[in-house]
């Protein structure tokens, strides 16, 4: 393509609401185009490499087995109100009446639609196992979107849907699309680790997630260098810390003036605190949204709450709970704030985290204003509803599976694999008759990428301070020419024979024909990031150019005929990933 006839517009500045590389450098190359907050648009140059993402996953699905359809954007609700998550999914769900008054939503996910589709269309063993995938839009109203394609309102989304007679087969399943993944994010020239996740909205017994590693990743994952222990914070198991030994001892409430934090009531008292209790206070609402009880978290005075971990331990999805007004739940419970423990709390659910039975002589709030309680002991002073590890893994802690310590790092969730089980095939009726006629709910896996984040996260990792720098397999074009004069006719002709050879070559490749200053040309280059440039300059006239790899810093002089043929060869070895 001859850049005279392109469209495309880079900028100097960066962008006031980016903020990060990819956000900054997607907006600068002309690549993407805000419409409004957490919507963005894709430019000719964008949506090439948003294709060549896409072809790498239609490929890798293929080849694992799946079938790609295409469904609509725009679901019914009853089908939701079947799976029970019209109300549990929360206001991410994007809802919307037509004329008559019928309720729909935009997908954020199609788990109702595929399940719908296989009910109604396999009755019997025979047909299975399947697998279904599409490449689509979805849509989710994030409160706060931001970080360009990072966290957005609407963005493209491979989603595929596996069906299985029972667990084993799922098994498989699962192990053929996490194989698939891995090559899928290879091929994107991503750096990534497969890590343990929750399964949040999505629902089922066991995740993976994808994780391309970066510093401005919203994920944030615990791992293991001594074993393969790999998760998200949310997900990551805690080692209780060893239970403590000698004699419970006697209650003693103590006056502790103004001492509502662990650290001011452990310096009072000359305590660590890891000989605290810490409580946190929240109100539960029902589908209706109106207030549904009240919740206290205790963890022990040095650890943190993992919210996630709290919310599946009370079975309820994450916008149904909040923060509580402390007086407002003191009134029904007897919870005073930055003074509350255990011992005297009423009409509440109690959750425990399961490291604090097993500490001993604890000091905790008393439920009464400027005091707390030391020596509060499991079992003799106070129970809970709920005992479960409710805490967040620290850095530096013991892993959990071999003990050595654990390791932090940022990364950007770029997909997801789910084993639903049956959660939707029971609710929405989808089964099959096995030999014997009898009939049973299909078992399903949900496998999820991002790709317009992908793009995103190849950025993050691949760029400098002058530009982008594609990974040829997702480049939009595979080689620049920058030709420094187009009104010379020795130029021009050599740039034009370059061009012609590399396309009949099936290299993908961009002139620069423009009539701007080289300073301009090169800049945008590198701004665009295209893994190859040859320049034809004043060397043109013996025949001369410049052949250089965007990834390098070296220049090197060749024949014109040496660089088509470099051209050709590197292009050839690196397209596919």
């Amino acid at each position: 393509m001859k850049c005279s006839t392109m469209h495309f517009k880079t900028l100097r500045e960066v962008p006031a609401e980016a903020e990060i590389p990819s956000h900054i450098l997607l907006l600068r190359a002309g690549m993407i185009r805000k419409l409004v907050s957490g919507v963005y648009g894709f430019m000719p140059l964008g949506w090439r490499s948003i294709r060549k993402i896409e072809e790498i996953v239609r490929q890798e699905m293929d080849a694992s087995g799946a079938q790609e359809i295409h469904m609509s954007a725009i679901q019914p609700a009853e089908l939701w109100q079947e799976s029970g998550r019209w109300s549990a999914y929360g206001p991410e769900l994007w809802r919307l009446r037509d004329r008559n008054d019928r309720e729909f939503c935009l997908g954020p996910t199609h788990e109702e639609i595929f399940t719908d589709i296989v009910r109604h269309d396999i009755s019997s063993y025979r047909q299975l196992p399947m697998n279904l995938y599409q490449i689509q839009t979805k849509y989710r109203d994030e409160a706060r979107p931001r970080f360009g394609l990072m966290r957005s309102r609407e963005f493209i989304m491979k989603d595929a849907y596996s069906f299985d007679r029972d667990e084993a087969g799922l098994d498989e399943s699962y192990r053929i699309m996490y194989e698939a993944y891995e090559r899928i994010f290879t091929r994107c020239g991503l750096i990534f680790r497969p890590v343990e996740a929750d399964s949040g909205a999505i629902g089922g017994s066991n995740s993976h997630e994808f994780t391309a590693l970066s510093e401005v990743g919203e994920s944030e994952i615990a791992y293991c260098e001594k074993c393969s222990m790999a998760a998200t914070i949310e997900r990551a198991e805690c080692v209780n810390a060893k239970a403590t030994d000698g004699p419970e001892l006697p209650m003693e409430e103590v006056y502790t003036p103004g001492s509502s934090t662990i650290e001011a009531v452990a310096d009072d008292l000359g305590l660590d605190k890891s000989q605290t209790m810490k409580a946190l206070l929240f109100v539960k609402y029902n589908e209706e949204g109106q207030e549904d009880g009240y919740v206290a978290a205790f963890v022990r005075g040095d650890r943190e709450l993992n919210m996630t971990k709290l919310v599946n331990a009370l079975d309820i999805s994450e916008h149904a709970i909040a923060f509580a007004d402390e007086e407002a739940m003191g009134a029904a419970t007897g919870c005073v704030g930055g003074f509350t423990g255990p011992v005297g709390l009423h009409d509440c659910t109690i959750v425990v985290d399961s490291e604090l039975p097993g500490q001993k002589n604890l000091c905790a709030g008393a439920c009464k204003a400027d005091h707390h309680i030391k020596n509060v002991n499991y079992g003799r002073d106070y129970r809970g509803d709920i005992v479960t590890d409710i805490k967040v893994l620290g850095e530096g802690e013991p892993c959990p599976v071999c003990g050595a310590p654990v390791k932090y790092a940022r990364g950007i969730e770029v997909g997801q694999v789910f084993k639903l089980g049956a959660k939707y095939s029971e609710s929405m009726g989808a089964c099959y008759k096995d030999e014997k006629m009898e009939s049973y709910p299909i078992v399903m896996g949900c496998y999820g990428i991002g790709v317009s984040r992908t793009l995103a996260a190849v950025v993050e990792q691949h760029h400098d301070d002058n530009g982008i720098i594609w990974p040829m397999s997702v480049a939009p074009y595979h080689v620049i020419i920058t030709l420094m004069k187009p009104d010379d006719e020795i130029q021009s002709g050599v740039a034009e024979r370059i061009y012609q050879a590399l396309r009949e070559a099936g290299v993908e490749v961009m002139l620069d024909d423009r009539k701007e200053r080289p300073g301009v040309k090169f800049k945008d280059a590198d701004l665009l990031g295209i893994p190859l440039r040859i320049t034809v300059g004043r060397g043109a006239a013996e025949g001369m150019v410049e052949y250089k790899l965007r990834r390098d810093a070296e220049r090197t002089d060749m024949t014109a005929e040496e660089a088509i043929a470099e051209a050709v060869r590197v292009v050839n070895e690196e397209r596919h990933g």
